[in-house]
């Protein structure tokens, strides 16, 4: 087996299990290290176990890979962290509108993600890094936007486009996190609330209406904001009027986020039933922060599935013509 190959695999299913971002970088580093030398020099066991970014996990993949043999470390996390394929709507999806890169708070570089969705079949992908408010996420600021923007063509290419994006911050009187001249050149924009989530349901419900009443704001980011499970711990969902919030989100033309990520499973079931009831869009989206948590989708396609979400209400199952058609009508 390629070494390369099999270290790439075990960060990104150790992504996909978010285990800790310090294992799934270091296999990343040895498949950056392996990359680029020769046969000779992977032949050369004593020195290649001295390079800088081979550590002993990683030495062990690179040898049992090059003796011809799937390394025992890759064969016991494809066990462990399978993909969920019970999902007929998993295959109708055509990208993601929720994604981050290291230059706020995810774990790669820009290409790495790029990559990894063009290597899954999506059409598109929205990176959409956070807004400057939220520091601990190293949130980017309008300079920091504008010089990533400059950057996104270079990543599409034939089959898959790379869209410009932000998850901006909800701020507490319903305002988004950045600048409105800036937000009109983005392809997508995910509003979510990540402060203050304890607000009492009047002020609550009120700042999330006005969100979802901005004609800026496309998608309405893990409403609840809870935790169910994860290294964070559990977090209970805000409270608010659901129903006065999906309604200004089914009134503006707002996509509903259906958040894929197990640690969340935001909206819970019964928010998630009244919004179809309501006659809302929604978007299925990873959030992810490395390029092993793209295939994420899949939990969250099951759970719209279970729950009778129409796929044509799904905006993630469009195709990108006609994706950006709605984005830009709004």
């Amino acid at each position: 087996m390629d070494p390369v190959a099999a270290l790439t695999e075990i960060a990104e299913l150790l992504e996909r299990d978010r285990s800790s971002r310090y294992r799934s970088r270091a296999f990343r580093a040895a498949a950056a290290t392996v990359s680029g030398l020769s046969e000779a020099e992977l032949a050369d066991t004593a020195r290649l176990k001295t390079r800088k970014g081979i550590g002993d996990s990683t030495f062990a993949v690179i040898t049992e890979a090059l003796s011809g043999v799937v390394p025992q470390y890759l064969v016991d996390l494809r066990a462990r962290v399978a993909p969920v394929t019970d999902s007929a709507l998993r295959a109708r999806l055509r990208g993601d509108l929720h994604s981050h890169s290291d230059w706020s708070d995810g774990l790669t570089s820009i290409d790495l993600m790029a990559d990894a969705a063009a290597s899954l079949g999506h059409e598109y992908l929205a990176l959409t890094d956070h807004s400057p408010r939220l520091r601990v996420a190293n949130g980017l600021t309008a300079e920091r936007l504008r010089e990533q923007l400059a950057l996104l063509p270079d990543f599409s290419r034939p089959g898959f486009t790379l869209l410009s994006g932000i998850e901006v911050d909800i701020l507490d009187d319903g305002s988004l996190d950045q600048e409105d001249g800036l937000l009109d050149e983005l392809d997508v924009v995910v509003a979510s609330a990540h402060s203050k989530l304890r607000m009492e349901p009047r002020s609550m419900t009120k700042r999330l209406v006005a969100a979802a009443s901005n004609p800026r704001v496309d998608v309405l980011g893990h409403v609840t904001g809870r935790l169910v499970s994860g290294a964070r711990g559990t977090r209970p969902p805000s409270t608010f009027d659901a129903a006065a919030v999906f309604e200004a989100c089914a009134e503006h033309g707002v996509a509903v986020e259906i958040n894929s990520r197990p640690e969340r499973e935001d909206p819970p079931d019964d928010l998630l039933a009244l919004a179809v009831e309501i006659g809302c869009l929604f978007a299925i989206d990873s959030d992810a922060h490395a390029p092993g948590q793209l295939s994420l989708l899949d939990y969250g396609a099951v759970r719209a599935e279970r729950l009778g979400v129409d796929p044509e209400r799904i905006v993630t199952t469009w195709p990108l013509d006609r994706l950006r058609e709605w984005t830009r009508g709004r």
